[in-house]
């Protein structure tokens, strides 16, 4: 762990006892520094964006928390749909804290940091199917990866407003939107299995084989980048 990577986290876990009252906020972050003896100097090296970093650094957090828990699990016993189930709850039950969630999404909500959430969703989605072990390496991937953004997305606003027992409402309600993924994956079957209708997926299924999920191996030859350097 680097010094500044040392220092971010001491500010997220100082931070999160502000955010309640304060939200993901200027004073919150400043409130932070104060609380773990950095300067603002200091501070702002570790996080740039201030309360924004500090934010995003949560999410990841709770994303590593997840790949942990899989890591140590055993879902081979589970269908594919119980699988992604229970990652998503993991997921969602690594978070802990509704009220940071909470001012989080208000945080993303707006304009200028709208896409910075958009890309930690996708990455949550990403880290689930790699916790899972999706093979796909051509649209699969994609598709997979929006469809899950979305079902994780929704399921997350249903936990914040979720009072029932061990929010029973919340996974009840998540695995209505993987049935509903599902039903659509049927359909899609339903259709390659008719003789009528298969003609006319051979197109889409040809045009999804072009496509190719992206390396995860960065690239060394390109400006910017040194060998053994992230």
């Amino acid at each position: 762990m680097t010094e500044a990577t040392a220092t971010r986290e001491a500010l997220l876990d100082a931070a999160l006892m502000h955010v309640p009252f304060d939200g993901w906020s200027e004073a919150a972050f400043k409130a932070a520094a104060r609380d773990v003896g950095a300067d603002m100097a200091e501070a702002r090296a570790a996080c740039p964006r201030g309360a924004l970093d500090l934010a995003v650094a949560f999410h990841r957090r709770g994303d590593a928390a997840m790949t942990d828990t899989l890591a140590k699990a055993d879902l081979q016993a589970l269908k594919v749909r119980e699988r992604v189930a229970e990652a998503v709850r993991v997921r969602i039950e690594a978070i802990g804290d509704k009220e940071a969630v909470r001012r989080g999404t208000t945080l993303f909500a707006l304009p200028q940091n709208a896409a910075e959430g958009a890309r930690l969703i996708w990455g949550t989605a990403d880290a689930i199917w790699q916790a899972l072990g999706d093979p796909s390496q051509d649209l699969n991937w994609y598709t997979k990866r929006a469809i899950l953004s979305g079902v994780y997305s929704s399921t997350v606003l249903y936990w914040l407003g979720d009072e029932s027992p061990d929010h029973q409402a919340t996974w009840a309600f998540l695995d209505r939107r993987i049935e509903d993924v599902m039903r659509i994956e049927k359909v899609k079957a339903t259709m390659r299995s008719n003789p009528a209708l298969k003609p006319f997926m051979a197109f889409p299924d040809w045009l999804a084989a072009q496509v190719k999920a992206p390396s995860r191996t960065p690239r060394m030859d390109v400006p910017g980048r040194w060998p053994g350097r992230s």
